[in-house]
């Protein structure tokens, strides 16, 4: 991506950017409906296929723009492996939660979770990294725990799915922002780390009958095959537009995903959205509001995403 593109969103925030993110989030917003239907097929099942057949997609990005190189020099040092072993355990983790949710009927939850997010990430920089939250955040934060408050105490539970996933997404975004490589080669690192243990297991399904790949009907198969797809595709337009966009603009369009989600849960997959879930939305939607307001009036002109080294 050119540094200096022809066209401007805002100040500092580039067409093709703005293009690129919007891409991915419009992708994870659909991602729903995709999984759903192979809610007939094991998570367990599902994401050793999401691991397997991102691989060779996120290979030719990395020939593509000549970045093998980087790739070898992390797969040379064994702190830069731990840490995305830890990242890529951490996102598996997610990757299983999520698709659990969507064919168990819990895309509200899993949309809660992703709207919780920021404001989750927002309290792990004060937390882990001593950042200094301004009232607007801290306010923000407050809203977002009085919303699972209002859930758990209306279900007499926590909202298990939400904070998993938030809780995932969450330290993995952190461990991937301290991760010392670009966000592609990132990516290509984890699948490959997370690969043999899921060819092992798409094996031993193979080998015992229980697998669908092959051995189910085509859709079947077709749809596994396409998991790589649409788990590649959306993760490296975000990580080429997020180079080309601000981190206020990319903080207003994370919202996209999620609230595709709620819309999805609530008029396609018709889960109920009753008015104890209505109110915690609520809360969470006006936290958003004032976490995003507070960002955008400080709106750091020169504070963007890193770029690829």
């Amino acid at each position: 991506m050119a540094d200096r593109p022809a066209a401007s969103i805002d100040s500092g925030d580039t067409l093709p950017g703005f293009l690129f993110a919007l891409a991915a989030y419009l992708l994870w917003g659909f991602l729903p409906i995709y999984m759903k239907a192979l809610a007939h097929i094991p998570p367990t099942e599902i994401i050793p296929h999401r691991i397997i057949w991102s691989v060779p997609i996120a290979g030719v990005v990395l020939i593509a723009t000549r970045r093998t190189a980087d790739l070898m020099r992390a797969l040379a040092t064994p702190r830069m492996i731990g840490m995305a072993a830890l990242a890529a355990a951490l996102v598996s983790v997610n990757w299983g939660i999520y698709v659990w949710a969507i064919g168990a009927g819990h895309a509200l939850d899993a949309a809660l979770g992703y709207y919780i997010n920021p404001l989750f990430s927002i309290f792990l920089g004060a937390v882990l990294l001593g950042e200094r939250l301004s009232r607007a955040q801290w306010a923000a934060i407050a809203l977002a725990a009085l919303a699972v408050t209002i859930l758990t105490v209306k279900a007499g539970q926590l909202p298990l799915v939400a904070l998993a996933l938030t809780l995932t997404w969450g330290c993995y975004a952190f461990l991937k922002r301290r991760l010392p490589i670009g966000p592609n080669q990132g990516f290509m690192l984890e699948v490959l780390l997370l690969s043999p243990p899921a060819l092992a297991y798409m094996i031993w399904l193979a080998v015992t009958g229980e697998g669908h790949f092959l051995a189910g009907s085509s859709f079947d198969t077709a749809m596994l095959l396409g998991c790589g797809l649409v788990t590649a595709v959306p993760l490296i337009l975000y990580a080429n537009g997020a180079k080309g966009l601000t981190l206020s603009t990319i903080a207003i369009m994370q919202y996209i995903a999620p609230t595709m989600i709620f819309l999805t849960a609530v008029f396609v997959f018709g889960e109920a959205f009753d008015s104890t879930r209505a109110l915690a939305f609520a809360l969470i939607w006006t936290a958003l509001v004032i976490y995003s307001g507070a960002m955008l009036l400080r709106r750091p002109g020169k504070e963007r995403p890193g770029r690829e080294s």
